[in-house]
């Protein structure tokens, strides 16, 4: 029997500094369920400003961080230590500072990053290499996964009116004409999105006010983040402050100031 996704948890913050803590209590109740169940975490990250809000998790001695397997959610195809990559972003705001072994984070091979199916190919083995002897399902089964939106409601490199939102089959796509620089990248699939335990939003500040209401208000717009919806029992949520919430309706579930 299907059932339709469970409607989204909205939690809107005074600031981006309340925040943090609340995400960070979050996550660590999220690990603590996933490792109590399973010995381990998965999660998936994406770059933009959520790295620096997952600073409540350093020194936190709720975190268990060799249970931790980290993949990413997009990825642009760069060096590591290039400006624009997500790992070398959430490493400089998170895992240098903490205690998690280096070969639980999952990066792009640097050995391919000029063979871009190649690249998608070795991730999505990666992925296969984490999830397939534990799931019986298509997709993989992430514990976390966390996203930022665009001012144009992109969501991952899922751009509006992209091919790539039409794929069904594939764990991770890859693209080379981003309408954002850089425009080579890697990124996780709707469906591995929507197969996820627990996705969470993070948007904080008056640049997302307009894109917010339209994701949580209009749906039937379409957007890429309008369109993750994970199924039944995943649940999504939002964590966001007041002015990016500011123009929101939308009150379908526990809405906190």
């Amino acid at each position: 029997m299907h059932h339709p996704p469970n409607p989204p948890i909205l939690y809107s913050f005074q600031s981006a500094s309340d925040l943090g803590p609340a995400l960070a209590a979050f996550i660590a109740k999220a690990q603590k369920e996933s490792v109590e169940k399973k010995g381990r975490f998965t999660l998936a990250l994406s770059g933009g400003s959520l790295p620096k809000h997952l600073k409540g998790l350093i020194g936190n001695p709720a975190i268990k961080w060799d249970k931790w397997q980290v993949f990413y959610a997009d990825e642009r195809v760069v060096p590591l230590d290039h400006p624009d990559s997500n790992h070398g972003l959430c490493k400089t705001e998170l895992f240098q500072h903490v205690p998690i072994p280096a070969e639980n984070i999952h990066t792009l091979d640097q050995t391919l990053l000029n063979d871009l199916e190649g690249l998608a190919d070795a991730y999505e083995k990666e992925l296969i290499r984490e999830f397939a002897s534990k799931v019986t399902a298509r997709f993989p089964v992430f514990d976390l996964i966390l996203l930022g939106i665009g001012p144009d409601g992109h969501t991952c490199s899922l751009f509006p009116g992209h091919e790539l939102l039409a794929e069904e089959n594939g764990w991770v796509a890859f693209l080379e004409d981003s309408p954002k620089p850089p425009p080579k990248r890697i990124t996780l699939t709707f469906p591995v999105l929507n197969h996820a335990t627990r996705v969470a939003f993070v948007a904080t500040g008056e640049s997302k006010v307009d894109v917010l209401s339209t994701i949580l208000d209009k749906p039937e717009e379409g957007l890429p983040a309008s369109r993750v919806k994970p199924a039944y029992p995943g649940q999504l949520y939002w964590f966001v402050d007041n002015s990016a919430s500011a123009k929101v309706q939308y009150s379908a579930s526990s809405f906190k100031l």
